[in-house]
């Protein structure tokens, strides 16, 4: 990050308000999630991240960080950055001003230029234009209460697992309400660690998705009543969705690296959006990738399910049943039955979590029909 002394010293008269997408980048530059990133990228650092999946300098970095804006700055401006609900929160030094390729990054990072991708439409929407250089931060972007109650930065998330003396300390993390198949495999990830590290994502989704407040309702309420207090701790990941499959399974484990974790959980399908994906696809990327250079483990589950014959949870490696013993419930079934007020099987969800979809998807309704 910039000096105090150089930012303080520096005229500057520019403004940018940050979109939801970019103040989530700022605060993660600015906490130390993004390490070993001092700011929005350079051109460089942007093709070299597209290429090679490396920053210039040579580290392991799977998606361009970049500050997209037409606002006419030039290299040596200090830009005063603000939230989205105008919080001021620091400055950005302008070191270059480069126009990125948005189709060769949607091409090489999201591996698709369909506009239908919501990656692909975001970058498009956010433009080409593009200003880099490091930051200094005087504050971070605002969150409810129900979110700051569980904030961590990266320096005191390592601090609460030194304090409780984990060694081996397991992350996971998922945009979508927790089930009992996520419940199973950070149980199991679980057994073989010294504590789990639940680091959801709150930043912006897309369309369609549950919102953040009502996941992290979810989790508290299996945090309760499931998960054993003196082994589990629940924070919040302010990063946006990028929805680009492999390579953000690639950065989701850089960031859990940053917060102090040895190992992070990549299931089926992670950080995936339609059909553009293979199922396992987020799990074969690290086969290219030397693990003790990038400073986390993944830990890779298959696909999960009740099984009625095991009378349990299982997977392909362990229950030897045929399908018809298997209860399987797509997404978009079971956003059905919740808008329905059912209760999905007991198999599938906890009660306490569905009524909590329920309940959101029953406010959802009466908002609509105003």
């Amino acid at each position: 990050m910039a000096s105090g002394q150089e930012a303080a010293s520096a005229p500057t008269n520019l403004t940018l308000p940050l979109s939801a997408r970019q103040a989530s980048d700022f605060e993660l530059l600015a906490n130390g999630g993004f390490a070993p990133l001092r700011g929005f990228m350079g051109s460089d650092d942007w093709a070299s991240v597209c290429e090679k999946m490396r920053l210039a300098s040579g580290e392991i970095w799977s998606i361009p960080i970049t500050l997209p804006t037409d606002l006419e700055a030039s290299v040596g401006d200090v830009v005063d950055l603000s939230a989205p609900n105008g919080k001021a929160l620091g400055r950005l030094t302008v070191e270059e001003v480069f126009e990125r390729d948005v189709d060769k990054e949607a091409e090489l990072v999201y591996l698709t230029t369909d506009g239908e991708h919501p990656g692909v439409a975001a970058i498009r929407r956010e433009g080409s234009r593009c200003l880099a250089g490091p930051i200094e931060a005087d504050a971070l972007p605002d969150h409810d209460e129900a979110f700051m109650r569980r904030y961590l930065t990266p320096s005191e998330s390592k601090q609460a697992f030194a304090d409780r003396g984990w060694k081996r300390i397991v992350a996971f993390q998922t945009r979508n309400p927790i089930h009992r198949a996520h419940e199973y495999l950070t149980k199991a990830a679980l057994e073989v660690s010294d504590g789990l590290f639940l680091h959801p994502l709150i930043g912006e989704t897309k369309e369609g998705d549950i919102p953040a407040d009502v996941r992290m309702r979810c989790y508290e309420v299996l945090m309760d009543s499931y998960y054993h207090p003196e082994r589990v701790i629940l924070g919040v990941n302010p990063a946006k969705m990028h929805y680009a499959g492999p390579r953000e399974a690639v950065l989701h484990a850089i960031i859990r690296r940053n917060y102090g974790c040895t190992h992070f959980i990549v299931g089926r399908d992670h950080a995936g959006v339609g059909e553009y994906y293979g199922t396992y696809d987020a799990q074969r990327i690290f086969d290219d990738i030397d693990i003790g250079e990038l400073g986390i483990e993944p830990l890779f589950f298959e696909h999960t399910f009740w099984c009625q014959e095991c009378e349990g949870m299982a997977s392909g490696k362990t229950c030897p049943h045929s399908q018809e013993s298997h209860l399987f419930l797509s997404g978009t079934k079971v956003r059905e039955m919740l808008s329905r007020g059912e209760t999905p099987p007991h198999e599938f969800t906890r009660e306490e979590v569905a009524e909590i979809l329920i309940d959101a998807y029953r406010k959802e309704s009466a908002t609509d029909g105003r």
